[in-house]
């Protein structure tokens, strides 16, 4: 497999019984964290939601959806979620829950499009949170507020880590370093976005990328967002650079390149749907029910995103691939070739 990086001379930290265990800590002690910074309650999430609603996420709009007829509604179909960012925000508005509040649940997903590797499975676990916020408070300082709440949060966690298994010591350096995708390209105009994430995460150790899913100035994005989430085209008054969203990543020395723990935004308001779903040609989505809520004010201001968990246990465990965390399918030479450099895959 050619995407497949295989560490020289890797040795996992903990065997396959104390990595279950330590899995289990680690999305224990995560959960409580993040619910304290951010104030989160943990609400019970579909696996699945009705075809048709405009409910489940796009992702970058490309992906297609698990979807299956359900035989005691006439033939309806379901989509098993790619994530939850529209269910949250529509939850929000029927529990009424006051901003300065949100909720946090355990997301589970079937990404069929995924090309499999170290970081990408067939299976998507994450916490899904989104907390209500005031109109006023669209804007970056609040974006990386709450950037930095999720980041205190994970090194915590990586203390308790290191602390329960002294095998295993730190690397995640103690502050998110922020910067625009539009900085980020005059940096280095010659290297792909990728290959930008991994020279500034390289430099910094922790990075939150700004502006994701806009154009840039050479007219691409840094990369693609689904038109109706997250907000990618209000501008800052600061630096008159657009977005308020962002990917919160981080470098990872035993696979040398940086991994991505979180994608996060300020929502869309009223203008700022309306002005990416004209941008993106998708205006015939304002029809569905979640858009129609939203253009009707039945939605509240949202701030909100995804903590991928096997991801966090991947790295925080100091695992070579995603498989050692998570039970899912893998192409039958990547478990062998895994299994040659000493990494076992549950």
């Amino acid at each position: 497999m050619s995407r497949l990086i295989t560490p020289e001379g890797y040795t996992p930290a903990l065997s396959l019984q104390q990595t279950e265990i330590a899995i289990k800590q680690i999305k224990d002690f995560f959960l409580s964290s993040i619910s304290t910074e951010l104030r989160l309650r943990r609400v019970t999430a579909p696996l699945f939601v009705l075809k048709g609603l405009g409910m489940n996420d796009d992702l970058s709009g490309s992906e297609r959806a698990v979807t299956f007829p359900i035989k005691d509604m006439q033939g309806a179909e379901a989509e098993v979620v790619h994530s939850l960012a529209k269910w949250k925000r529509v939850t929000l508005a029927d529990y009424g829950v006051k901003p300065g509040y949100g909720i946090i649940t355990d997301m589970n997903a079937i990404r069929a499009d995924e090309e499999l590797d170290n970081l990408h499975s067939l299976y998507v676990d994450q916490w899904d949170w989104e907390r209500v916020m005031l109109p006023e408070q669209r804007n970056v300082e609040y974006l990386k507020d709450a950037v930095n709440r999720i980041y205190n949060a994970i090194l915590r966690t990586e203390f308790y880590i290191c602390e329960t298994y002294p095998q295993i010591t730190p690397f995640l350096p103690e502050k998110v370093t922020f910067i625009h995708a539009q900085e980020l390209l005059d940096r280095c105009p010659t290297l792909t976005p990728k290959q930008r994430e991994d020279a500034v995460c390289k430099q910094f150790g922790a990075v939150f990328i700004i502006g994701i899913g806009g154009s840039l100035a050479d007219g691409k994005p840094h990369d693609s967002r689904a038109a109706d989430y997250d907000d990618y085209t209000t501008v800052d008054p600061k630096t008159s650079l657009a977005g308020l969203n962002g990917d919160l990543l981080v470098w990872y020395p035993l696979l040398g390149r940086a991994v991505e723990l979180s994608s996060m935004g300020i929502r869309v308001d009223k203008t700022a749907l309306e002005l990416q779903l004209a941008q993106s040609g998708k205006t015939d989505r304002k029809k569905l029910y979640f858009h129609s809520r939203l253009l009707a004010d039945t939605l509240p201001q949202t701030i909100g995103g995804g903590i991928g968990q096997s991801r966090l246990c991947m790295l925080l465990l100091h695992k070579a691939h995603v498989g050692e965390v998570q039970s899912s399918i893998w192409p039958e030479t990547m478990r062998t070739e895994c299994l040659e450099r000493g990494i076992t895959l549950i």
